[in-house]
């Protein structure tokens, strides 16, 4: 049931922003994992939320990716 929910919320986010976005950190491109529900920046190491199919893309808000 929750996956659901979460690709709910992800196909609230318009496919065309996802290819616009950028890490705000290193401007480098992101890849969606859907799973996390999240925007991952391999460069900066951080994971951006997207809450409600909208992507939080501040660094203070980003999880950081441990190896």
């Amino acid at each position: 049931m929750r996956l659901q929910v979460v690709d709910e919320k992800l196909s609230n986010v318009d496919p065309k922003l996802l290819d616009l976005l950028v890490c705000p950190l290193t401007k480098g491109t992101l890849s969606l994992d859907r799973e996390r529900n999240e925007l991952i920046s391999e460069g900066a190491r951080l994971a951006y939320p997207i809450r409600d199919g909208i992507p939080i893309m501040l660094v203070s808000e980003a999880r950081k990716i441990e190896d």
